[in-house]
């Protein structure tokens, strides 16, 4: 932990007021002329610089991208040390200070450095075991699965061929189209191996070898990345404070407030849900997996690993995960499709327990949105960016929401209106002293005339416009 007692000596002595002692304003700088020439020429530089931007985009491009490229492990240690930031408060506060502090022997300043050290130490002990576990946990089971599901394309193709014999033998002409479609594909796909083998092997081998030196530039980048997130965690309170500092500098002190608080809200948002989703979707994994075992589920931790990680995901996860693992599963084994059935029920059942009990214990911030909204989110975030504008799409329209609700708030308590979204449910008008109008009722016709009263009243209307006319 950062020791604040030193004090920040001032690279030019100031007085009292903060201004630099023994300089006097040079004439020269200190006019109007100066600062309208200064005004035009940093106008003409940014209109300069906007002209570059619109229509040289490639090079702009480029050169962010070299920049971003050689800065990526920098990214990389800024994620992992943010991620990591409620493990080490939690780790600190509740485990590691109060160790320290029944140790009478050490003082205040040295048990808050040894409980960040301690902290940080279980940090990297739990990252390596995790790493480790994935590792294995790739080789010995996910790697093996992927391959037997490859490799026994066509024994599911032949099980599908004779669940739909044994699910159509009523009916001779729809069960015969069916079986000759399946065996034309597996012909077709017979065919396919033995001809582009060769062709296919070669581009495997280039892909693979592609991907594995994209794979060490990763995993470089990866590790770089962990060994600053260290020096950041061991300093996140100097980083924090100095940004403030740089705010406060250069802005009012109002803009400067708003802008702090923003953050500091972002930041619940951001780090309750993705902590809490991480946390959650770890457990639900592990439920996942306990079922399947107990239920002798097929590829029992590749649909885990499938569940628990598409459950990040908010409302759409649960889906994307359970319905290819239920095709996965049927195909397996055809002919006793009980096997998905239940795995269905069981994770309709699981995501309930879920979102009503485990989900909101475990996630420490609401977002605040109702589920229009996210789903709302989900949508366009996830057809901007992918999969993670689905996995950020949340918290990020969490708070724009806030902010424009927040702004709409304060717009409304300076003309003196009601602010709350239920004062506008019954709301006609508002008067000029802000006074709420109610919607006023409405009349309701008589409709107690008989037909006859109707035909008369139109007929007597239609002579009253022919006596005009």
């Amino acid at each position: 932990m950062s020791d604040y007692s030193k004090d920040e000596r001032d690279i030019f002595t100031t007085n009292s007021e903060g201004r630099i002692r023994n300089q006097k304003k040079d004439p020269r700088f200190d006019n109007n002329y100066f600062k309208w020439g200064l005004t035009i020429f940093l106008t003409f530089f940014c209109c300069i610089l906007a002209v570059y931007i619109l229509f040289y985009n490639e090079k702009f491009s480029a050169v962010i991208g070299r920049i971003n490229h050689i800065l990526a492990p920098v990214y990389v240690g800024l994620i992992i040390a943010y991620l990591y930031s409620p493990l080490l408060n939690m780790l600190e506060s509740k485990v590691m200070q109060p160790i320290f502090r029944k140790m009478k022997f050490i003082n205040g300043s040295a048990q808050r450095s040894l409980a960040r050290v301690m902290a940080i130490v279980v940090i990297i002990i739990f990252s390596v075991v995790m790493i480790y576990v994935v590792i294995q946990v790739a080789i010995k089971h996910v790697f093996p699965s992927i391959i037997s599901i490859v490799s026994n394309l066509s024994i599911y193709l032949s099980n599908i061929n004779a669940w739909a014999d044994k699910l159509l033998k009523n009916n001779p002409m729809l069960n015969s189209y069916i079986s000759n479609d399946l065996n034309r594909y597996a012909a077709d796909i017979t065919e396919w191996v033995n001809e582009n083998f060769k062709t296919f092997s070669t581009a495997v081998i280039k892909s693979v070898s592609q991907g594995f030196l994209a794979f060490l530039g990763k995993l470089w980048n990866f590790i770089i990345g962990f060994i600053i997130s260290i020096y950041v965690l061991w300093s996140k309170e100097e980083h924090v404070a100095r940004s403030k500092k740089l705010i406060y500098a250069f802005f009012s002190r109002e803009a400067a407030n708003a802008f702090v608080e923003a953050f500091r809200y972002t930041h619940r948002t951001f780090i309750g849900f993705f902590f809490g989703k991480i946390v959650d979707s770890v457990i639900i994994g592990l439920i996942c997996f306990m079922g399947c075992t107990i239920m002798q589920i097929p590829y029992t931790v590749l649909v885990s690993i499938i569940v628990g990680v598409t459950n990040i995901i908010p409302f759409f996860g649960p889906y994307f995960g359970a319905i290819p693992s239920a095709i996965l599963i049927f195909a397996y084994d055809p002919l006793h499709p009980g096997y998905a059935i239940v795995f269905l029920i069981f994770i309709v059942i699981l995501q309930q327990v879920d979102g009503n009990v485990l989900g909101p214990r475990i996630l420490s911030t609401s977002t605040g949105l109702t589920g229009f909204w996210i789903i709302f989110s989900i949508t366009l975030f996830g057809g901007l960016w992918g999969l993670f504008g689905m996995v950020i799409g949340v918290p990020v329209f969490a708070v724009i929401y806030a902010g424009i609700r927040q702004l709409s708030r304060n717009k409304l308590k300076k003309k003196g209106y009601p602010y709350k979204t239920k004062d506008y449910l019954v709301v006609g008008t508002i008067a000029e002293d802000g006074s709420v109008i109610p919607i006023p009722p409405i009349e309701k016709k008589n409709n107690n005339r008989s037909i006859f009263t109707v035909i008369k009243e139109s007929k007597a209307a239609k002579k009253n416009k022919e006596k005009k006319d």
